[in-house]
């Protein structure tokens, strides 16, 4: 019985210390500490020390560096690899991180304006109308059960690419009395139907009762330049179809150089908008492969006098990196200076997994303000840049307070671009 008590208040005096050691603040900054820390060569990543902690690598291969200070504990990406850092308190281990350095990585950022063309995969349903048939108005296309953001990809087995493609199918089967058999996507679901043209007693013309269109056009800011790939970023978001609002998928696009012209300013619900122009000549800088949530993507123009190779390369940070504080975006306010301005990075978010909203920022530069009022559209894409760094870009105003929006972080945007910044280095091989 006697015994039992004692293991009791043993329990007891435990249960106490462990609580009491969570509520201790430097204990749980210690335990904050992340699994695992990516560093790029030359980077470091530095822990505070509020606990008399000390740091050894797990089994030592020059990858990284460690530094034991008095308040904090560095540690420092020597060369790429995989390693362990093991923490102790008087010598007794307490937790374990892995390290992994990456090979060192630089983008030429942008700040230029585009101008952005779309071709759609097929033909896009935006609407339905109404034919003035003898029998009274009706609607094929609805009748046919298609709907608002469908995209037409095929007509009777034959692919169709453009809008012209359409006509001659649509007055062959108004002429025969044959409906049209569709093949249509919708939300990346493939659906067959069909539709039987009908006749306007008016125009005398076959009619589908759809609004289509098969392509798209604005502008945007590129974001960066991978000269190794020529691969780029620009946009920073989407880019959805201005009536059904759903995101455009890309046969294919081009970017062309861009001048903006005049700047409508923004104010509390109203957000403002570069007005630019394509450069007269038209002349291609680029192709568009892809539009994801991240922005468009694509390989530049090696014989283009794009100008990017003027700007400086720079390296990059992870979302783990980025700190709240003063930063800086590259964009263009008027004809096709790119010029740098004042920021601050509100909050962060480290992300483990791809998200488009990584950051909140505001500008603070009185200059952009008085040109601007702040983020306006046309500037999604502007790169950001802290330390020295890429970081990510502008994508979205918050409509009630035009100094502010959103940002997401550059990793994203390369992830999609199809740059793989965690490739490993190649090991020399040895010789025989």
């Amino acid at each position: 019985m006697k015994k039992e008590w004692i293991r009791k208040i043993i329990g007891g005096i435990l249960l106490i210390s462990l609580l009491t050691l969570g509520l201790y603040q430097p204990f749980r900054e210690f335990m904050t500490i992340p699994r695992k820390v990516v560093l790029f060569e030359g980077d470091h990543y530095t822990f505070s020390k509020a606990l008399p902690v000390s740091a050894t690598v797990f089994s030592p291969d020059n990858s990284i560096s460690i530094q034991n200070g008095k308040s904090a504990i560095t540690l420092g990406g020597e060369k790429p690899g995989e390693n362990q850092v093991l923490f102790d308190v008087a010598g007794f281990p307490i937790k374990k991180v892995d390290v992994q350095v990456l090979k060192n990585f630089k983008v030429i950022p942008g700040g230029q304006s585009i101008g952005v063309k779309l071709n759609t995969l097929g033909v896009l349903v935006v609407g339905h109308h109404l034919v003035d048939t003898k029998e009274g108005k009706r609607s094929p296309g609805e009748s046919a059960k298609v709907e608002v953001g469908d995209i037409i990809t095929k007509i009777n087995g034959q692919e169709i690419k453009k809008m012209s493609d359409v006509t001659p199918f649509v007055q062959q089967a108004g002429e025969s009395g044959r409906p049209l058999q569709l093949v249509i996507n919708r939300e990346n679901e493939t659906i067959d139907t069909t539709l039987k043209p009908l006749k306007d007693k008016n125009e005398g013309s076959f009619k589908l009762g759809l609004y289509i269109r098969d392509s798209a056009a604005g502008i945007g800011t590129m974001t960066f330049y991978h000269p190794d790939s020529k691969k780029y970023g620009a946009l920073g978001h989407v880019i959805s179809d201005m009536d059904t609002k759903k995101p455009i998928i890309v046969k294919d696009g081009e970017i062309v150089r861009s001048t903006v012209t005049s700047i409508e300013k923004g104010s509390n619900g109203e957000p403002g908008e570069k007005l630019a122009r394509f450069s007269p000549d038209r002349e291609v800088i680029g192709t568009i492969n892809r539009n994801s949530p991240f922005g468009i993507f694509g390989k530049m123009n090696g014989k283009s006098d794009h100008k990017l190779t003027a700007n400086k390369p720079l390296p990059i940070s992870l979302s783990h990196e980025v700190k709240e504080g003063p930063a800086k975006i590259l964009t263009v306010v008027d004809g096709s200076t790119v010029e740098e301005y004042d920021i601050e990075i509100v909050s962060t978010i480290p992300q483990k997994f791809p998200a488009i909203k990584g950051m909140v920022i505001k500008v603070t530069d009185k200059e952009l303000l008085a040109k601007t009022g702040g983020i306006v559209q046309g500037m999604s894409g502007s790169p950001i840049i802290q330390n020295g760094k890429l970081i990510g870009a502008v994508t979205h105003v918050f409509v009630n307070d035009p100094t502010s929006g959103y940002g997401v972080h550059i990793e994203w945007m390369l992830n999609d671009a199809g740059i793989n910044i965690y490739e490993k280095a190649e090991t020399p091989s040895k010789a025989s």
